[in-house]
């Protein structure tokens, strides 16, 4: 799909990635740019919609698919990342507080606007999802388990997508120079860099961009005798 008179929804677009999206998406010539957040007020940026939106509330995903019925390219892009260990008392809650948002609001969203994409032509769909859907790093298991979860759901969804014309493409990234990585001592992506890749990719049609050397090195070791994973 073009990018160009294109209606862009983007989750979590108050800060980070979301919001280089939405100031990509306006760059390439987006027609309109829903940038939704948990608080609406949140959103800074001039030029766009501001959408109130949690992603684990059912009748405010409900509320935005209804509200915003001309929307052509849906980038799933809000999470969370809480480090805790496996074994920690309180694992299991954090698990299934990353689950709700970074898998099942994923689910939820897609399946809301598909129909919405179907009418107004096809359209499509990019997922933000990480290098550590395929490594798992100590203290975030939680995150890599909702992200693993969410590749295997983006890689089901874009089988039944093209039924209707819609292209589902999903984005790998290591570590992104946004409040999710502050204090962390490592190498870091540009997000405005990241959010004009993938949007370019998503263009020419790829069903996955790996926006990184990291993404990259990872993803080619998956089919060695010795994977990124095996620690």
């Amino acid at each position: 799909m073009k990018l160009k008179n294109a209606v862009v929804f983007i989750t979590g677009a108050n800060r980070g990635l979301g919001r280089a999206f939405a100031e990509a998406a306006l760059a390439a010539g987006a027609a309109k740019v829903y940038a939704a957040a948990r608080d609406s007020a949140s959103i800074t940026l001039p030029g766009v919609v501001p959408i109130a939106l949690d992603v684990t509330d059912p009748a405010q995903v409900a509320a935005a698919a209804a509200q915003c019925t001309d929307v052509t390219l849906l980038i799933n892009n809000a999470g969370i990342s809480q480090g805790v260990g496996v074994l920690a008392g309180d694992a299991i809650a954090t698990a299934r507080r990353h689950l709700d948002t970074n898998f099942f609001g994923v689910w939820a969203l897609t399946q809301a606007f598909a129909p919405v994409l179907q009418a107004n032509g096809g359209g499509a769909v990019l997922n933000v999802l990480s290098v550590l859907s395929w490594v798992t790093l100590p203290g975030l298991t939680p995150y890599s388990a909702s992200k693993a979860a969410a590749w295997a759901l983006s890689n089901g969804l874009r089988s039944e997508l093209k039924a209707q014309g819609t292209q589902l493409t999903s984005l790998h990234v290591g570590y992104m120079d946004t409040d999710m990585t502050r204090g962390l001592d490592a190498p870091k992506s540009s997000p405005a860099e990241v959010a004009r890749l993938a949007l370019a990719e998503l263009e020419a049609g790829a069903f996955e961009v790996l926006a990184d050397d990291i993404s990259r090195q990872v993803k080619q070791s998956l089919s060695t005798a010795a994977p990124a994973y095996a620690g």
